[in-house]
């Protein structure tokens, strides 16, 4: 596979800002999480999103259009597979948020830092698909509060503070998605266990493991589908990974609807980086259909020939509500899957907390020592 580093054509496509002003008053409309309508704020009125057989409420809504990874890589995709938006970078994390064209400043929604919104603009590949958000707002703040309140050790002021109704922000974040077909020629070992008799230095006899190798070659196949990788570097991997597993059979096409009140985020890892994560996932599942395919009680993998080929992608929008919180100078930064409504974040620890467990459990021990030792005294034992 040749490879360049910017996938894009000749000549930008034009920036496009989707509004949906009510029909009623003017005030612009807003996606409502599990429905599939528009909401005015302002005055009450919805209008139905009218998601036809590509939409996630179809029973029938046909798979979404992959596309090549080499022509990508090439910069052949096709002009209408890219499209420019308005972005603000972030100094604090690195995120690139798109605002609204009225909005000049605002706090990053990852990490809290006090950013102002720039004219820049951000050339990527199209999303071809979305998970509309069907987690609630209010919904996503009882999660957050309900598992702050489960942790063990955390600052109770911390939870009195996220709890206080404080907005959370719905943002949809970059995915990719990549299919591929696998074929892998391995060459290894063998291990069978077996059991033999012998006699210790007692002259006693007792069993030893044994284990007996033998070469081992073949061929596996696999299909992947819809391996998907982070493609945002603003939050840490292992929130996101958390959130998982995500329903992609509920993947839509994108429309703009779906984003309507919400922040979307640009991609920051690129198609190439994104497929060497994959080919890492990819060699994982295949050392181990490997492993199975050797058979035995024990595997060695000695050499391994992979190739890969029809090997396409999607770029995809995941919806994920954040909240950063600026608590005694520091940072926390929570999340929850908009779609499934789970929680990761950053732990908080209270030190006062642990030094009270950790003296009454040295006073619970003391006083079970002091318990047998007078037992013992008394000729308990």
């Amino acid at each position: 596979m040749m490879e360049k580093s910017h996938p894009m054509d000749d000549g930008p496509p034009a920036t496009k800002e989707h509004r949906f002003p009510c029909p009623q008053c003017g005030s612009d409309m807003r996606f409502a999480p599990g429905q599939r309508k528009l909401l005015c704020d302002h005055c009450g009125h919805s209008s139905p999103v009218d998601a036809g057989q590509t939409g996630p409420w179809s029973r029938e809504a046909p798979a979404l259009i992959e596309l090549d990874y080499d022509a990508a890589i090439a910069a052949k995709l096709p002009r209408e597979e890219m499209e420019e938006t308005r972005v603000s970078h972030c100094t604090g994390c690195g995120a690139q948020i798109t605002f609204q064209p009225d909005i000049h400043a605002k706090q990053c929604p990852y990490c809290a830092t006090p950013i102002v919104t720039d004219t820049g603009t951000h050339r990527h590949i199209k999303p071809k698909g979305v998970i509309p958000f069907h987690v609630t707002e209010p919904q996503a703040h009882t999660a957050m509060s309900d598992w702050l309140g489960r942790l063990w050790f955390a600052p109770n002021g911390l939870r009195a503070y996220a709890s206080r109704a404080r907005k959370m922000e719905g943002i949809y974040v970059p995915f990719w998605t990549y299919d591929a077909d696998t074929a892998t020629q391995y060459r290894g070992q063998r291990g069978d266990i077996h059991y033999v008799t012998t006699r210790g230095r007692d002259g006693k006899p007792r069993m030893e493991q044994r284990i007996r190798w033998r070469s081992a070659s073949g061929r596996v196949t696999r299909a992947f589908d819809d391996i998907l990788i982070l493609a945002s570097q603003s939050l840490p991997k292992r929130f996101t990974d958390q959130l998982a597993p995500w329903d992609l059979s509920r993947l839509t096409a994108y429309r703009a609807e779906f984003l309507s009140g919400f922040r979307a985020e640009g991609y920051q890892l690129g198609l190439q980086a994104g497929f060497d994560e994959a080919k890492a996932v990819m060699e994982d599942q295949i050392r181990a259909d490997i492993r199975h395919d050797i058979g035995g009680d024990m595997q060695r993998i000695e050499q391994m020939t992979l190739r890969i080929d029809d090997v396409t992608f999607k770029h995809i929008l995941l919806p994920i509500w954040v909240a950063a919180y600026r608590y005694r100078g520091r940072s926390y930064r929570f999340v929850v899957n908009g779609q499934t409504g789970r929680v990761q974040g950053e732990r908080p620890w209270s030190w006062i907390k642990i030094t009270l467990a950790l003296i009454l459990a040295a006073l619970a021990l003391g006083a079970v020592a002091y318990g047998f030792a007078h037992l013992e005294a008394s000729g308990g034992f």
